[in-house]
């Protein structure tokens, strides 16, 4: 089961697919961030915003998701 729950993340989003697009985005830079640590370049990819249980990087963004520490923008 996905935790959070779809219809927490859709009180933070305007719909399923902004969710995906958003949470694919983060757990990218998310990923990117943990590669990174050891090279000490930590301007482009910003850590984790939230303390989770899970290493699962794409569960870290819809956490963060959740809990509206992402906001989002659309052309």
């Amino acid at each position: 089961m996905i935790q959070p729950r779809i219809d927490t993340l859709l009180e933070q989003v305007d719909s399923n697919y902004a969710a995906v697009l958003v949470s694919a985005k983060r757990a990218r830079q998310i990923n990117s961030y943990f590669h990174n640590l050891g090279e000490g370049t930590f301007d482009e990819f910003p850590p984790p915003m939230v303390k989770s249980a899970s290493k699962n990087y794409l569960t870290i963004a819809l956490e963060e998701i959740a809990q509206g520490k992402i906001t989002y923008h659309t052309r």
